[in-house]
């Protein structure tokens, strides 16, 4: 069966706004037929079934179009994509609304045929009549108004809010003095501007130009600059868009019966109340106390043996001393790494590691180039090597340019589901990232913390695209949301692994590997300033969840109060939540990478055991945790995969702490 593939690179604004019509269209026929139906005769055919294809119309409609709102280079292009996909978005909040819907829901529930249904069949139903539960369809009808006009709100309020953080510009203007400790290959790449008949080399917040200078550059006022310019992205908009929707957050909350918005989103997760996600962080942050107390005189030694200066290290420099105390006691340069990771060496061998794990092939398709959104965006097909069928497509859009998303993240751009008929439809995805962007003179180099994030983030792209779930509801990665990042947080391990690591980095002038003793140097620094790092982890996490907790205060205060769980004094004038992307999508969700991490590590322990074979266990990934996707409840796959209960053992071990007690739980 051929997969269908989109033509982003014709796509205009016409065809935009004309493909959002023609989605809402299909969707309210759909709707209208489903409604129709007398209650004696409905099935999960006419009644529960559309409802998975309006699910389907609306991922496709949003794939094909309001994607490119993310990464078209046309600044207009990308503005009209932005205001269909609010449109697009408020009339499936409306969907979500409507009465006779829900009515039919019960209809059919009612009858005794439900228990003859499949298991992935009657959850669908409860799913469905959950969602119009928590969308308040058994209130008064002027409290559902009120709800779905909050609902709408708030959507717009989200897409302006990362608007705002992909629009933004911020920059410091530096001599080449102050640019020491960054390779020449850094500084070649930076855009210059003349000032008074003088160079200047301009450094910004794109990934690729920030996280090196705060790690490398020895002038430390301009990092503290860039740090305060990071932590002030989009502040002038967004810190008013926020609070007004942690407002609508916390009014939605109200009118369904729970005490918060956290209380709300946690209902659908794997924590399912907020003490528990609460005890979770105390907990850890307990823990690592200790270990604190040790990162941060590592770093105040090393601030006072390179400066003389004694004294807390400033939060703006944490990143620069942990990487001096690297570079000094392990003799670890994460530039001297780099250049043993040019990108296509990488893709290559995580290419290779994951067709065995998960049994496939990866197969570029430059033939398909030509319709990608931009000429960097290269297709994939995931092939089956037994049958030479292409299960799925994906896309890679590896490298910053203006106006695009600024992190790194997996789009699902066409969801895999059981089709009427016969066959399966191809999921399409596409990772996106801003990696540095290869030249002419050198190739694109990543530092080991992008050759994480690269197998972390194709990790997603396999959770899309190997789905077999019959519905798009449970396609891919809608599982619980703090559940979602443990299958890529897992395979983040091949990343430290001497034998892996070494069978796919080649030097980008002489070919050589990296060299064993580097590797093993690497590891023994792993857990430098593990604490701080896991730390600040947990006060993003605590700020998104009081955000969703306390209503009515200001998100400047909530920072401020919080901020001593990372060990650092608040960095005053700064507005870090105003940049902080996460806050729409994870919305008191953002402990969810830590919770899932304690998966994810206790997942890996299985390649880890004696006489492990890749393939097999890689095959059991796949049955158990992939394929699935929301079939069932995540702990329910888990508990599959690992053949016991899940503990945090390897979760500790990682952070360099140790387990007195096997199987302790946090």
């Amino acid at each position: 069966m051929t997969i269908e593939t989109p033509n982003w690179a014709e796509t205009n604004a016409e065809d935009i706004e004309r493909g959002i019509d023609d989605a809402i269209r299909t969707v309210e026929q759909l709707a209208d037929e489903l409604v129709a139906v007398p209650d004696g005769r409905r099935s999960f055919d006419n009644t529960v079934m559309p409802l998975d294809e309006i699910s389907n119309v609306f991922t496709q409609a949003s794939g094909r179009f309001g994607f490119l709102s993310q990464v078209s280079a046309d600044e207009q292009l990308r503005a009209v994509a932005h205001t269909q996909e609010e449109r697009l978005s408020i009339f499936a909040a409306g969907i979500g609304f409507r009465e006779d819907i829900n009515r039919a829901l019960k209809a059919y529930a009612s009858r005794a045929e439900l228990e003859a249904l499949p298991d992935d069949a009657r959850r669908l139903l409860e799913f469905a009549l959950r969602d119009y539960r928590r969308n308040g369809l058994e209130l008064p009808k002027q409290t559902r108004d009120e709800l779905q006009a909050l609902q709408e709100r708030l959507v717009g309020l989200g897409i302006q809010f990362r608007k705002r953080i992909d629009d933004y510009e911020d920059v410091v203007e530096l001599s080449r003095d102050e640019l020491d400790g960054l390779p020449d290959a850094y500084i070649e790449r930076l855009q210059t501007v003349e000032v008074d008949s003088a160079v200047r080399y301009r450094v910004g917040l794109d990934y690729p130009e920030l996280h090196p200078f705060l790690d490398s550059a020895h002038d430390g006022e301009r990092r503290r600059e860039l740090f305060h310019k990071n932590h002030n992205k989009a502040a002038d908009t967004n810190v008013e868009i926020i609070e007004e929707a942690l407002g609508v957050r916390a009014a939605i909350a109200r009118l369904l019966g729970f005490e918060s918005w956290a209380a709300y989103a946690l209902e659908v997760k794997m924590a399912k109340q907020t003490d528990a996600v609460l005890e979770f962080l105390t907990d850890l942050a307990e823990r690592l106390q200790p270990k604190l107390a040790a990162d941060l005189a590592r770093l105040g030694h090393e601030q006072e043996r390179r400066t003389g200066q004694s004294g807390p290290v400033d939060i703006a420099d944490w990143r620069y001393y942990t990487n001096q105390l690297v570079l000094r006691e392990y003799q670890v340069d994460p530039f001297e790494v780099a250049a043993y990771f040019p990108l296509d060496a990488v893709l290559e061998g995580m290419f290779r590691i994951y067709a065995e794990l998960v049994g496939v092939n990866f197969v570029r398709r430059p033939d398909l180039a030509e319709t990608a959104w931009h000429e960097d965006a290269q297709p994939f097909d995931i092939v089956d090597p037994a049958s030479g069928v292409a299960l799925a497509r994906f896309y890679m859009d590896l490298h910053p340019r203006p106006g695009k998303f600024g992190h790194a993240a997996a789009f699902t751009l066409s969801g895999g589901r059981q089709l009427n008929g016969s066959g399966y439809q191809r999921p399409i995805s596409a990772i996106v990232a801003n990696f540095t962007k290869p030249t002419e003179a050198s190739p694109s180099l990543l530092r080991h913390s992008e050759v994480v994030t690269l197998f972390h983030e194709f990790g997603h792209i396999l959770h899309q695209t190997l789905t077999t779930s019959r519905f798009t509801r449970f396609s891919g990665t809608r599982v619980e949301r703090d559940f979602v990042e443990a299958p890529s947080q897992m395979l983040e391990h091949w990343c430290w692994q001497p034998d892996v690591l070494g069978s796919f980095s080649r030097h980008h002038q002489s070919g050589d590997p990296l060299p064993t003793s580097l590797i093993n140097r690497m590891i023994e620094a792993k857990h430098t300033s593990s604490a701080i790092a896991t730390l600040r982890q947990v006060y993003f996490s605590r700020l998104d969840l009081a955000y969703h907790t306390e209503s009515g205060r200001s998100t400047d205060d909530i920072a401020r109060e919080l901020h001593p769980i990372t060990g650092f004094p608040f960095p005053e004038g700064t507005h870090f939540q105003a940049g902080f992307g996460h806050l729409f999508g994870y919305d008191a969700g953002y402990y969810g990478y830590l919770w899932s991490r304690v998966f994810g590590d206790d997942m890996f322990t299985r390649f880890e055991a004696p006489g492990a074979s890749v393939s097999d266990i890689g095959a059991e990934y796949r049955r158990h945790i992939l394929e699935p996707g929301g079939t069932a409840d995540a702990d329910q796959l888990i508990r599959q995969f690992l053949a016991r209960e899940p503990n945090a053992d390897a979760f500790l071990r990682e952070l360099g702490l140790e387990t007195s007690v096997h199987g302790a739980r946090i």
